[in-house]
């Protein structure tokens, strides 16, 4: 990892942006999306509790918006503890700072590392899915997403690293999994910090079983801070779109962006480079003074909860973690928080 700075004052907790909930509602035909994207941005919203955990930050947010509330699942650093998950949920975004946090070692979950989440709902199962690392591709399964305690004890989608993923990974490691759905088959997406991007896929009938030896989406191994981790993938209508997360020239987390016509196709560059980012602080606006330079690690709120993963591009509202641009020291130490980027031309 690229070091940053010394913290040498945390950022304020400060509202000063109105979210509007996303509603379920299909796709309008007429909708794509920019070649260029310019995104406002909230203050840091969301930060760690000053509680027994001790945390030193909040990280890596999936969210969904379901029965009337949002509902946020991330990783949690401390110095003792290492990496674990929380789950918290509230109505409105000016409420998401005093949400109550659910640990979820506390659960069937378990303790030990487990990092990165993704929720979705299966909808042919009748099944909430947390994905996340464990140092393996790793998941739990809830009938009901509000309930905490309801998360079962933890599954892997293979019994161990596929030899593809050592082979290439060099001094990286196997993380930051994602899964999305068509109506044929599931397929999980995954990075190894050394520049390669993995796919593999399932039926969907067969998930969360059968999934095949994964192969190379994409790579870059004359950079392996240009397909580095964190990668998203949606449905947007009739294309996906894919965003990876990158480490630019001045050492600061951004985002880039490839379409395609399929899950298994070939990925074609929207958005692809420090000048055209899909979301870095060269294109984002802040209130103020910025809190953050780098548009790290999150997720777009999609308008449906399930395998889908389906955006509508004319509401693009991205949550992700960012980090006081003064900070630096033992990247497992720096003090990340949440915060919100709108995105500001929509092609609608």
């Amino acid at each position: 990892m690229l070091p940053t700075k010394l913290l040498l004052a945390a950022a304020p907790l400060v509202w000063t942006w109105a979210s509007r909930a996303p509603t379920t509602k299909a796709l309008q035909a007429r909708a794509s999306l920019p070649s260029t994207f310019s995104w406002s941005s909230s203050d840091a919203l969301i930060g760690p509790k000053d509680d027994s955990r001790a945390l030193a930050a909040i990280k890596d947010p999936s969210i969904v918006y379901y029965n009337d509330a949002y509902h946020v699942f991330a990783s949690t650093i401390s110095e003792s503890a290492g990496y674990n998950l929380v789950y918290f949920t509230f109505g409105d975004f000016s409420e998401a700072n005093d949400a109550e946090f659910h640990y979820l070692d506390e659960t069937a979950i378990g303790t030990g590392y487990r990092a990165a989440p993704q929720v979705f709902y299966m909808e042919s199962q009748s099944l909430w899915y947390l994905v996340f690392q464990n140092n393996n591709a790793a998941y739990s399964t809830n009938s009901d997403i509000a309930d905490p305690s309801g998360w079962s004890e933890v599954k892997t989608f293979y019994s161990s690293v596929p030899s593809i993923v050592t082979e290439n990974m060099g001094s990286g490691a196997w993380l930051d999994f994602w899964t999305i759905c068509d109506s044929s088959n599931c397929y999980l997406y995954s990075s190894d910090d050394n520049g390669h991007l993995y796919r593999s896929s399932t039926s969907v009938s067969s998930f969360p079983s059968g999934f095949g030896d994964p192969e190379i989406a994409l790579e870059d191994e004359s950079n392996i801070y240009a397909l580095f981790e964190a990668s998203n993938v949606y449905n947007v209508g009739d294309e996906y779109l894919l965003l990876v997360e990158a480490i630019g020239s001045d050492g600061y987390r951004y985002f880039w962006s490839w379409t395609s016509s399929s899950l298994d196709g070939t990925w074609t560059a929207l958005a692809d480079s420090e000048s055209n980012p899909f979301a870095r602080s060269t294109n984002v606006v802040f209130t103020g003074t910025a809190w953050t330079k780098s548009i790290s690690h999150g997720e777009v709120i999609r308008s449906n909860v399930d395998q889908t993963m389906t955006i509508d591009p004319c509401t693009v509202e991205y949550l992700y973690q960012g980090l006081d641009p003064n900070a630096s020291g033992d990247y497992n130490a720096l003090p990340w928080k949440l915060g919100f980027i709108t995105l500001t031309d929509p092609t609608c």
